[in-house]
């Protein structure tokens, strides 16, 4: 996870190298008490675990099954790819808060490494809001839907997020980069970090503003979008005749209700990492122990839940849709045999996991 965090700036909770007093004066090499280290490291292990396996079900799903292949699909599939990515950074995201200081593993990977982190971290953004836009149009728009909204148009749609998050990740090749204290042996005091020119120049702020507007304005438009879609679903369910809402009305229900989910799920546990990284970026100029303190403790919090992230929408795929557990089990070659309700019975169909046919 990107923290661009200087960690150097370390207060009186530091943990200490045996070996420190080699250098006269003690350098700290991590900021948090061990078994603080040992629960967030078990966490992130399992959150990579359920979140690999998730995510790449989730891309063989949609690979594998041509009627899973729907423009929704397309989307969420886009997503799970970032999530893996992300997940490749985990080890080397778990070396730094063990051990911060030295960084040995070259100024190319240190770059690279958070490069990645953020380019998906503004692909996955851009992707909810694309997906949203797409479900406002079929659901409030289906006729002109049908005509614009398309595979091939969303795969174009796809790969134009993809090239703006990396441009707009770009300047992190800039703002990082391995440093150690003036007067130190590089190989003992070497960190991955916001590099002094990027703090004196103001990169580090123009970028964290960059990052906000690239998490708040999208949550903004997906606040009004929602609001938008739910007041024409709820519009329709009450000029229904009878009460009866058609089946498609019923899966586009349900596929709002999932991404709602989904997006709450998403803004729930990245606040605290745009607001902790806020609280770094201060904490660097004001120079100040409190606040490097609770800077820390929140990026702490935002790095658990930055993961969460990355593994949740797998397992909220699997709560909430039928379609996408009926395809996994054939994914995997087992059986599933739902129950036979009355309103299968009487012709409605079931839930799906995106899309209707007949939405598109």
């Amino acid at each position: 996870m990107t923290a661009w965090t200087n960690l150097s700036n370390c207060s009186f909770n530091c943990s200490w190298d045996d070996n420190a007093s080699f250098w006269g004066l003690e350098h700290p090499v991590t900021i948090f008490p061990i078994p603080v280290l040992t629960g967030v490291t078990a966490t992130c292990v399992l959150f990579f675990l359920v979140g690999v396996t998730g995510n790449l079900m989730t891309i063989l799903v949609v690979t594998n099954y041509k009627d899973m292949r729907t423009t929704t699909n397309l989307y969420l599939s886009s997503m799970a790819f970032s999530d893996l990515l992300i997940f490749l950074c985990l080890p080397l995201d778990l070396y730094r808060i063990w051990r911060y200081r030295p960084w040995n593993f070259g100024n190319i990977l240190c770059k690279l490494f958070q490069f990645v982190s953020e380019c998906c971290t503004y692909s996955t953004i851009l992707s909810i809001t694309a997906l949203s836009v797409e479900r406002y149009f079929a659901i409030c728009f289906p006729l002109k839907a049908k005509v614009v909204v398309t595979k091939g148009r969303v795969r174009g749609v796809i790969l134009v997020l993809w090239i703006v998050s990396f441009f707009s990740a770009g300047p992190v090749f800039v703002l990082v980069g391995v440093e150690h204290e003036i007067g130190t042996n590089a190989w003992e005091t070497n960190e991955c970090k916001a590099t002094e020119y990027a703090i004196r120049s103001g990169l580090l702020t123009i970028m964290v503003w960059v990052s906000s507007v690239f998490f708040f304005l999208p949550v903004f438009c997906l606040t009004v979008l929602y609001s938008l879609i739910g007041r024409k679903l709820w519009k329709r369910k009450r000029e229904a005749i009878g009460g009866n809402a058609s089946s498609r009305e019923k899966n586009n229900r349900q596929t709002v209700k999932m991404l709602a989910v989904v997006v709450f799920a998403f803004v729930l546990c990245w606040l605290p990492f745009h607001v902790g990284r806020y609280l770094i970026s201060k904490s660097t100029e004001m120079g100040s122990p409190f606040m490097s303190i609770l800077s820390h403790y929140c990026n702490l919090i935002s790095f658990v839940l930055f993961y969460l992230s990355a593994a949740i929408n797998p397992i909220l795929y699997n709560i909430m849709s039928k379609k996408y557990r009926m395809a996994a089990c054939k994914l995997f070659g087992l059986r599933h045999a739902p129950r036979r309700s009355a309103s299968m019975a009487k012709g409605e169909s079931s839930p799906c996991w995106t899309e209707s046919t007949a939405s598109l």
